[in-house]
């Protein structure tokens, strides 16, 4: 395998909350990821928006960014707008280390309004919003392959592509030489599917990796009581590899070992800091994935 470990600094301070996690100074949070042994790191709103100053900072600590999450607007039509932000986003990763853009669908999304509920409250794109995605995803793509990069497409419960029959829609309307796919274990599973299953169809068109594992027992919470995306992290939903009890990590890892896959696997578990430690969750992840895939 030719794969390298990063970690998301979400584990740390949360994107969509950022007070969860706020008072923690991105200084911790890098230095505790290059202590956990992980040479890469996500992007992250406590990051600095300079870029000397952020490429010091990981520079000092051995680190790279591998990808940082872009949101696109292409479902609400801003396609202009969407294009021209990439460009400089994908500028501004390149020369921190990253070859990837994950590419979340924000233009119609429920999973940052911590008042709303998650699954009856989905939004479910039409046609029109979908073939606006698929153009512009196709769009993005031929940008970052230009560059040398990759554009990865980030499904994530909340959004308009969430469920696997929307998944497998956006995979099949994109040009899979132009649109790759981000595998997110956490995300499927929280949607209701079987993460092996995603990846055995997809692995050969999968560009970045996300590990997480959820705790059945708070998303049965979320799925009874119709709670937020944000409710459920606050209430420990996501938990790092090798804590969690819904995803079967030896057949994602058996995938990614016997397949051509050169990439991240990038631990993001979303919690709350002051209830999860994030270091102590950094390295546990890390020593899991270590045992499992030998490296």
């Amino acid at each position: 395998m030719k794969v390298e470990f990063g970690c998301a600094p979400i584990n740390w301070t949360n994107d969509d909350l950022p007070t969860l996690g706020g008072e923690l100074t991105y200084q911790q949070c890098l230095s505790e990821m290059a202590l956990a042994g992980y040479k890469g790191s996500e992007g992250g709103c406590k990051y600095p928006k300079d870029f000397d100053t952020l490429k010091k900072a990981l520079d000092l600590r051995d680190l790279v960014i591998c990808n940082m999450w872009f949101s696109s607007n292409f479902t609400t039509f801003k396609t202009k707008e969407t294009i021209e932000e990439f460009k400089k986003h994908m500028d501004f990763t390149y020369a921190l280390g990253a070859r990837v853009v994950g590419v979340g669908e924000c233009g119609v999304t429920v999973h940052g309004n911590e008042e709303t509920p998650l699954f009856s409250k989905a939004p479910i794109l039409t046609d029109e919003q979908l073939k606006s995605l698929a153009d512009g995803l196709n769009e993005l793509g031929k940008l970052a392959k230009e560059k040398g990069m990759k554009v990865c497409f980030h499904y994530h419960v909340g959004t308009g592509i969430q469920t696997r029959e929307e998944i497998d829609k956006i995979m099949s309307m994109t040009d899979p030489d132009l649109v790759y796919m981000l595998f997110d274990t956490g995300h499927i599973t929280v949607a209701g599917y079987d993460a092996v299953d995603l990846l055995k169809t997809y692995i050969d068109r999968v560009g970045h990796i996300h590990v997480k594992d959820v705790r059945r027992e708070i998303l049965d919470k979320v799925l009874s009581g119709d709670e937020s995306f944000l409710w459920g992290v606050k209430n420990g939903m996501f938990t790092v590899p090798g804590d969690g009890d819904c995803v079967d990590w030896n057949g994602v890892f058996d995938i990614i070992k016997n397949s051509d896959y050169d990439g991240w696997i990038v631990v993001e578990a979303e919690q709350d800091p002051a209830i999860a430690d994030p270091l102590e969750y950094a390295q546990k992840a890390r020593a899991f994935m270590r045992e499992q895939l030998g490296c």
